[in-house]
């Protein structure tokens, strides 16, 4: 079963790369929360095929159509989520999708249409005799499935299955921006060899010392987006991002691809929120950053340089308004500390390219392979920030709920104006 998060929150979602649509389903979200469409399609859209000159060549426009999980009393603004028709047997039904509510509590579902397939192009995967691309899931998906595997575009294993991370984690990141203030960002920090010389968790950590005790302003957040965004690439390092870019345009050219590091980093985040050991925060988040496609290495804090500190460099000092640095990254025993929560993620270089490679047909005959069609991202990694930000954000919403479930009040239990005892309050 694919279930992001849970217990309490969680994101299922279902569709192929070349399917009809992703369908998504999100359990959890308390009742309350105002909700607009365009807010959920902003993320959306930097996930989206197409909206970088520096990913796939694909364009899927990858609108969102809300079905279920919304009410407003203001029945124009519920329903003016755009028109939804299906044409089944000859048959034509047409509804209105959701737009502006305010969540039930019960699960919210979402639709997004595929429309730009070209699904011929995978026809040299198809089938007992179709070739494997080396570093791809086609060998281990062909025969754990024993034949039945859908091989356009990657099937389920295709980055275009994060549409839902992405769409649960908009959810979740409303709920923690309008009750927290959380912000989640995330930036390309090396690219190949080529590395970037400005740190996003750095950059926060200084505002905290200039600023101690106190969360960062809407003013300063917005700052750091606009600078993110601005960039060639992802990067809060404009410099670099235009290096990388042309890194990235020259190895497409050769017909090769490059792996990417993405630091994520969250701030304003809620203190005393996780568990210790099986349940550890730290836990779900390298598991839920690590599994996503491509991912070959997950750090928190500061990650694998603590191995060559002595404890009395590693460890961070306190005072009496707050920690003083951040090598623990914001968890310490899988507990929120209020500090940034800071985690770099490692990608694999595309596995797709156009270059000859040793490989075999999926009944092992060996090969010389040799893509001929097909449309990929030479570098993965410059469009997976938003997905990482949005598995941060799924993971940091769960935990939240589970600590709150510990602080039970009974007056919230009472349906009348009576205490928990039955008598009159």
């Amino acid at each position: 079963m694919e279930i992001l998060g849970g217990p309490l929150f969680a994101v299922a979602g279902a569709g192929e790369s070349h399917g009809p649509a992703i369908t998504t389903i999100v359990f959890g979200c308390p009742p309350g929360l105002r909700v607009e469409r365009s807010a959920i399609q902003e993320y959306l859209d930097r996930r989206r095929p197409g909206s970088n000159k520096h990913g796939t060549p694909r364009r899927e426009q990858d609108r969102v159509a809300l079905l279920s999980g919304l009410y407003s009393e203001d029945h124009d603004s519920l329903l003016a989520g755009g028109e939804i028709t299906t044409v089944v047997d000859g048959v034509e039904s047409r509804t209105q999708g959701y737009d502006t509510g305010f969540t039930t509590g019960e699960p919210i579902a979402a639709i997004v249409l595929s429309t730009s397939q070209r699904s011929n192009d995978y026809l040299q995967f198809a089938g007992a005799t179709g070739e494997v691309r080396p570093g791809h899931t086609d060998l281990v998906k062909f025969h754990q499935s024993q034949g039945f595997v859908d091989v356009r575009g990657g099937g389920r294993s295709s980055y275009r299955s994060t549409i839902s991370d992405v769409i649960g984690g908009s959810i979740a990141r409303l709920f923690l921006a309008q009750n927290f203030g959380t912000a989640i960002f995330s930036s390309i920090s090396q690219v190949g060899p080529l590395r970037s010389s400005v740190s996003l968790a750095e950059h926060f950590e200084r505002y905290i010392q200039e600023h101690p005790g106190q969360p960062i302003p809407a003013e300063a957040l917005s700052m750091v987006s606009e600078r993110l965004h601005s960039a060639e690439i992802h990067s809060l390092d404009a410099e670099f991002a235009e290096e990388a870019g042309d890194l990235i345009k020259q190895t497409r050219v050769q017909g090769d691809s490059l792996g990417a590091a993405v630091e994520v980093v969250a701030v304003n985040v809620p203190a005393l929120v996780g568990a210790p050991l099986y349940n550890s925060l730290k836990v779900r988040l390298m598991g839920i950053l690590g599994g996503l496609n491509a991912v070959q290495s997950c750090e928190i804090g500061a990650g694998w340089d603590v191995v060559s500190r002595t404890g009395s460099a590693n460890n961070d000092p306190i005072r009496s308004d707050g920690y003083q640095a951040n090598s623990h990254g914001g968890l310490i025993g899988g507990i929120t500390t209020g500090m940034p929560l800071v985690c770099r993620v490692g990608f694999k270089p595309t596995s797709t390219i156009v270059k000859p490679q040793l490989s075999v047909r999926k009944n092992l005959e060996e090969i010389d392979f040799q893509l001929r069609k097909g449309r990929h991202d030479p570098c993965v990694g410059v469009r997976a920030g938003v997905t990482l930000e949005s598995r941060v954000a799924i993971e940091l919403m769960n935990a939240l709920l589970m600590q709150q479930s510990q602080h039970l009040q009974p007056a919230h239990f009472n349906l009348f104006l009576r205490d928990h005892a039955g008598t009159d309050a």
